[in-house]
């Protein structure tokens, strides 16, 4: 049996975890090389992907203390500031550049995620 404390650092150590993942590889310089158009299609997937996960981890959490619609919505604040603040952030790394097409991005890959969560979470209160 885990213990009230580790289950509330594994809670909240998750997205605060990957949220140090994303900004360690957002701080990494780019090389002024032009990227393939496979490369630009792969990191875009990659943003995508990445906040859908984090949307993901930050509602885990807050399920533990919110009801599935206000935890949503949080998460998903929580989400896409995050992403703009990440971009924002980028701007001051040598050959990166912070994007509102990379946040809108971001931006829909948690919302991919919440929809898919919201539709589920209806579908299950429907009697059989």
């Amino acid at each position: 049996m885990t213990s009230r404390p580790a289950r509330s650092i594994a809670l909240w150590g998750a997205p605060v975890a990957l949220m140090v993942v994303i900004f360690a590889l957002s701080a990494m310089p780019s090389d002024s090389d032009q990227h393939s158009l496979v490369v630009l299609v792969l990191r875009k997937i990659a943003h995508f992907g990445e906040y859908a996960l984090l949307l993901a981890l930050w509602l885990r959490a807050l399920r533990s203390r919110l009801s599935l619609d206000r935890a949503l919505g949080l998460a998903y604040a929580l989400t896409v500031s995050y992403a703009a603040s990440d971009e924002y952030h980028q701007t001051f790394v040598s050959g990166r550049v912070g994007t509102w097409r990379d946040v809108l991005i971001d931006a829909a890959g948690a919302l991919a995620v919440a929809l898919v969560i919201r539709e589920g979470a209806g579908r299950a209160r429907q009697p059989a």
